[in-house]
């Protein structure tokens, strides 16, 4: 059979691939804190018909010659780069304005998003809309505890503490949750851990707008807002999806013609084959 017929059937399914991703982007253009995927190709193993020559006194060197075997998807790659800020008024959605990453726990595995639309639950946690509970430190008398980040805990709206009832909060910049009481006094509640990664296109999505970490990005370093490279926090706004409409439908159109080019390589070399096989009457 023709080589020029696998060839075809492996740019056939790289394309596809990079359909399946463009298509991905593009569904998620209204996904908070979504990031945009690109493909990436490379050329498969290629067959040598005739091998390089040392050039000699009498006669030059020549070079290898060789048959490529088709492309296939070197990698998908995790565009991280900052989404545009939408303003909502509430309080509890929190959009990043730099690197990091919210850190999430879903029973007992930790999670990170940048999706920073958050509420409070029934026991007064901030949670995610699926239900992955915020981590952050918690305050003790007023004061910020950084040990080891844990659920962050804030006493329920109209609820009778030491300073009276909770009556409102808001976001400082750094992360740290200020309440404001009943008898006019305001107190840190807590304060939103983010975490860093040397290698964040290495995350992997575990969906719902979230990453786990793999080997290969490197563990979680955690840390406060605007320290040690991590970017600041910003209230009533979230982080919308970076995904750029005009390029995707640029790589749509490419997609589609390298498909159709590659299907085009199946027809004429089925043609081919059947001239040859014509030759016997």
């Amino acid at each position: 059979m023709l080589r020029s017929l696998y060839s075809g059937i492996s740019g056939l399914r790289s394309h596809q691939t990079m359909l399946d991703v463009t298509g991905n982007n593009i569904a998620n253009v209204n996904t908070t804190g979504f990031k945009a995927s690109a493909t990436q190709f490379q050329d498969t193993l290629s067959q040598l018909t005739q091998g390089a020559g040392a050039p000699q006194e009498a006669l030059g060197g020549t070079n290898p010659a060789q048959v490529g075997l088709g492309a296939q998807v070197a990698g998908i790659v995790t565009n991280f780069s900052q989404g545009s800020a939408q303003s909502t008024g509430r309080a509890t959605d929190m959009m990043i304005n730099g690197d990091g990453l919210f850190v999430t726990r879903v029973g007992a595995e930790t999670l990170y998003t940048r999706a920073g639309a958050f509420t409070p639950d029934a026991d007064g946690r901030l949670v995610t809309p699926d239900g992955s509970i915020v981590q952050g430190w918690p305050a003790v008398n007023g004061e910020v505890q950084q040990g080891a980040v844990g659920d962050l805990q804030m006493p329920k709206m109209g609820e009778v503490t030491a300073n009276g009832t909770l009556e409102s909060f808001m976001l400082s910049p750094d992360g740290t949750l200020m309440g404001a009481f009943s008898d006019g006094t305001r107190q840190p509640l807590g304060r939103i851990a983010l975490a860093g990664f040397v290698n964040p296109a290495g995350l992997e999505k575990a969906g719902g707008s979230s990453y786990r970490a793999t080997a290969n990005s490197g563990a979680a370093e955690i840390g406060a807002a605007g320290a040690n490279g991590l970017g600041t926090l910003d209230a009533g706004v979230l982080e919308m999806s970076n995904v750029d409409l005009s390029q995707e439908f640029t790589n749509l159109i490419v997609a589609q013609r390298g498909f159709q080019a590659n299907a085009r390589i199946i027809t004429t070399s089925d043609e081919v084959l059947q001239e040859l096989t014509n030759l016997k009457r």
